[in-house]
């Protein structure tokens, strides 16, 4: 779902649902990532950066091209767990890849007819769009039976997946979604003794500690006024497509929205669950001692034994337990600040307990709870969005300078092992659409500034590396954004998937150019024991030198006892540009480097060039195109 209005609907109003909150001498002020700075959870024993791709699981494998609005799965087909051969496996690997995000798999409300396997039907109007948004889910306990070859079997072809995935050395990350779940969730795979979400509620109150959901007592639901412009299904006649939903009393609405008939613009399609979390924003279960910050995970796992906690926390670790035992390696959880700090404690110290190893990825998007998220709820990854993304973002746009990246950098510098960074996801806008940069290229020295600054994880999403613009309004979801409501297929990587070859044979050359160039930059990432070492940023350095560098261009170094590196991209897409890039002496007498010439190899393309360094300072002289970057191993 889009985030942005609920982004700003947080950060003005304040939910009541939010938790409070070498071997030379150091040079004088080194920028250095330390992982365990203020946090003893995640100590970063890894030699090599994690890279994540995100796969929209239902978009794949489609190699259908008709791609009519709203239309059906017969009409625009869909892709399968199947879809995810050995060969489209190794395609991900090759890209750097050591975790896959299988987005949509959970089981959530859909139009399509499944009743002959025992499934509910779901009513369009309390649906987006046709195929139905994968944050509505309506069984924890099972997938989505779109993705099956055979929904009877659809959770053996998961775990056959999940199978595939592991023998091909990639760890399995699926969706969580804490907050709200479908308006009619029904799990037709509940384990023993496990209830649905509602089943025990008290609904004559609003509020009741283990009830699972707030309610409107004595007010039945009513659809919202849809305006003028959206017509259900597209206006395509449906015998549920009646204007009406049956839910009495009405519930809460997934975005906090205490109205019996939410906006168009609410989560009217979900439901807010409850935590414990009074309507007057207090908390009815124990809070976490500040002190807790403090404490690694064992400590937060002893802390909540023998504890009384809310219903809706048992459901959700008896769910992400159950996945776990299904092989899945970690989760990422949805809109997670809108669920209380005290939970995740709760939630990721029972996970950690079970697996030590597992990947635990959380939208926050207020960054004065970044840390709060990290230390007392105990993830290991934050989305890095509303700092260095949309940072980012104004320099690919031309709208902001280079600088403000070295601040971001320096001020999370506490943190940023946590901080996954990206430049495309499912709520975000694609690099080449208008309505972004207009030109996938632009993405290039982004990606390189992205996956190499820091020693946090990268994220990559499918399509990005080809170029997709997501151009086209697929029904509900619109142009700009590759549509997670619709049945569609993915121009750009149908062109990748080639038949279902994996080999890129059917993308243009400036589209193969574009996946050779992510290719050898996240391969490279992933194997570069530098990356997880120290960042001195050469910005500054620079832009006093009186070249020609200037706010167009970032440069930095990364380094640890076996690798260095110097990083310099430049964003201008019209001009190249020329300079020394200047290496200043605190970081040559770091790198013990004596007066001479030394050999730099750029690890994108192979090219040669020379460090000098001249009375205890480096230069290295630089011609870069448009949009290019280097990336020089001393």
């Amino acid at each position: 779902m889009n985030k942005t209005a609920t982004i700003l609907m947080l950060s003005l109003a304040g939910s009541m649902l939010l938790a409070c909150g070498g071997k030379a001498p150091e040079q004088a002020t080194p920028v250095k990532a330390d992982p365990t700075e203020h946090n003893a959870t995640i100590v970063n024993t890894a030699e090599h950066k994690v890279v994540v791709y995100q796969v929209f699981t239902r978009l794949f494998g489609n190699q259908n091209t008709t791609n009519t609005p709203w239309g059906t799965l017969e009409q625009n087909g869909v892709g399968k767990f199947a879809d995810f051969t050995p060969e489209a496996l190794s395609a991900i690997k090759a890209m750097g890849t050591s975790h896959i995000w299988y987005t949509g798999v959970p089981h959530h409300a859909l139009v399509r007819d499944y009743s002959a396997y025992g499934i509910s039907h779901d009513d369009p109007d309390v649906i987006k769009g046709r195929a139905g948004s994968p944050y509505a889910v309506k069984d924890y306990y099972n997938v989505n039976p779109d993705l099956a070859t055979d929904p009877a079997n659809r959770l053996a072809e998961f775990e056959a997946l999940i199978k595939r995935t592991h023998q091909h050395d990639m760890k399995v990350l699926i969706d969580i979604v804490p907050n709200h779940v479908a308006r009619a969730y029904q799990s037709l795979s509940n384990p023993p003794g496990v209830t649905d979400f509602g089943a025990n509620d008290d609904t004559s109150v609003e509020y009741k500690r283990d009830n699972n959901f707030y309610y409107v007592p004595g007010q039945p639901f009513n659809v919202p006024a849809f305006p003028a412009s959206y017509k259900v299904l597209g206006g395509d006649a449906h015998p549920a497509a009646d204007g009406k939903f049956n839910e009495t009393p009405a519930k809460w609405t997934g975005n906090g929205s205490r109205a019996a008939q939410p906006d168009f613009d609410d989560w009217y399609e979900t439901v807010k669950i409850n935590y414990g979390v009074r309507p007057d924003g207090s908390y009815d279960f124990d809070k976490l001692p500040a002190d807790y910050a403090d404490k690694d995970w064992p400590a937060h796992y002893a802390f909540w034994q023998g504890k009384d906690v809310p219903d809706s926390w048992l459901k959700f670790r008896d769910i992400t337990q159950y996945w776990l035992d299904k092989g899945v390696d970690g989760f990422r959880y949805d809109m997670a600040e809108m669920v209380p700090v005290e939970f995740w404690s709760y939630l990721n110290s029972h996970i950690k307990h079970k697996n030590p190893d597992a990947f635990l990825l959380a939208e926050v998007y207020q960054p004065h709870l970044y840390r709060d998220y990290i230390r007392l709820g105990k993830m290991d990854y934050l989305y890095d969005k509303v700092e260095f993304y949309d940072s980012l973002k104004l320099v690919m746009q031309g709208k902001g300078p280079t600088s403000t990246l070295v601040e971001t950098q320096q001020r999370m510098a506490d943190i940023e092992h946590h901080m996954l960074h990206f430049l495309e996801n499912h709520d975000e806008q694609r690099i080449a659409a208008p309505e972004f940069a207009g030109d996938a290229k632009k993405g290039m020295p982004a990606m390189v500034v992205s996956a190499t600054i820091s020693t946090s994880p990268t994220m990559l999403y499918f399509g990005q590396d080809v170029g997709e613009p997501g151009a086209e309004d697929a029904g509900f979801g619109k142009a700009s954004r590759t549509t997670i409501f619709d049945y569609w297929g993915v121009p750009h990587h149908q062109r990748w998937m080639n038949g279902g070859k994996f080999d890129g044979g059917a993308l243009s050359a400036e589209e193969l150019t574009l996946h050779n160039f992510y290719k050898t930059l996240l391969s490279f990432t992933a194997s570069a024991p530098a990356l997880m070492g120290e960042y001195t940023e050469l910005h500054s350095a620079n832009l006093a030198a009186g070249t020609a560098y200037s706010e167009q261009q970032l440069a930095f170094a990364r380094y640890n006892d076996r690798q260095k590196l110097l990083i310099v991209s430049h964003f201008n897409s019209e001009n190249g540009v020329s300079f020394g890039l200047t290496l200043p002496a605190e970081l040559i007498t770091k790198w013990q480097l004596a007066d001479g010439r030394y050999p730099l190899t750029d690890k994108l393309t192979d090219t040669q060039y020379t460090l000098q360094v001249a009375n205890g300072v480096g230069t290295v002289a630089l011609q870069l195109a448009p949009l290019a970057s280097v990336i020089l191993e001393l």
